[in-house]
């Protein structure tokens, strides 16, 4: 049974941030937890943690200081939604949050949708970053527990070079 939840954490922004990783909404175990990426069962800070080589980070404090350190923002596409428990494919009724007024206010200069639908929702949403703006937008596979097809080993790689190696710009 779909239930109606709003956004229960802000976004996860230093001063110095380049890159914005943008989830679609916080599952239940996140939300539980008051912080992105809950599921012991999601690869996010393992795989973040092996690609920026240090130890996973463990509290929401240590988490925070670890997209700092490496000027990572995080946040989602969705700020209030109807949805059946974690289930992405469920969200109905999806209200975004205000990602231009984040970008406004920063350096980011790449964005990196953590899976498919993440990258539907903000091109549905934001078609005017998503479609040839300023910013450039990349989606890789998702981190979640659900995308078991795709191994750790397979998720470094297009995660890798979305968050170490931007794409350069052609000389004019």
């Amino acid at each position: 049974m779909k239930e109606k939840v709003t956004h229960p954490f802000a976004p996860v922004c230093g001063e110095n941030a380049e890159v914005l990783i943008l989830g679609t909404f916080p599952s239940v175990k996140s939300r539980e937890n008051a912080f992105y990426y809950g599921h012991p069962r999601n690869r996010f800070w393992p795989l973040l943690a092996e690609i920026f080589q240090t130890d996973v980070p463990r509290t929401i404090e240590e988490k925070t200081l670890f997209l700092r350190q490496n000027r990572v923002a995080l946040w989602d596409v969705v700020a209030a939604c109807e949805i059946e428990g974690s289930a992405d494919s469920s969200i109905a009724e999806a209200k975004a949050n205000d990602i231009p007024g984040l970008l406004r206010k920063t350096k980011i200069n790449r964005i990196i949708c953590n899976g498919k639908k993440a990258g539907e929702l903000f091109d549905r949403h934001f078609p005017e970053i998503a479609n040839g703006g300023t910013i450039e937008v990349i989606c890789c596979p998702s981190t979640s527990p659900a995308n078991a097809a795709w191994t750790m080993e397979k998720l470094s790689l297009p995660w890798r070079e979305a968050l170490c190696c931007p794409k350069e710009e052609p000389t004019p």
